[in-house]
C-alpha cells in the first residue's frame, strides 16, 4: 500500500472527511503534516502543490488534491486502484 501524506490543519472539516473516507478504504496510517503550527510548512505545501487550501493529499507520489478531488476519484472508481499500487 502506498504512503498517504496529507497536509492538514487542526480545525479543517474537509481534512476530517478525507481521513474518514480513507479509513473506510482501509487506510490506517496517514502521514499528517499540520500546516497551522508552522508557517514554513505552509509555504512548503504551497510550493509543492501550487495550492493554498487543506487538505492536500498525496497517495504515494501522486498529488490527488483536496477532499473534493479525493471524493471525485472515489465516485469514478479510480481511488481503489490508486490505493492498491
Amino acid at each position: 500500500m502506498p504512503i498517504i501524506t496529507m497536509y492538514t490543519t487542526g480545525v479543517c472539516p474537509y481534512c476530517q472527511m478525507a481521513k474518514a473516507l480513507l479509513k473506510q478504504k482501509g487506510i490506517t496510517e496517514i502521514n499528517e503534516i499540520r500546516i497551522d503550527t508552522d508557517p514554513q510548512i505552509r509555504d512548503q505545501m504551497m510550493q509543492r502543490t501550487g495550492r493554498r487550501t487543506v487538505p492536500q493529499i498525496y497517495i504515494g507520489e501522486t498529488h490527488v488534491g483536496g477532499f473534493d478531488d479525493l471524493n471525485a476519484l472515489n465516485q469514478a472508481g479510480k481511488l481503489d486502484p490508486l490505493l492498491k499500487n
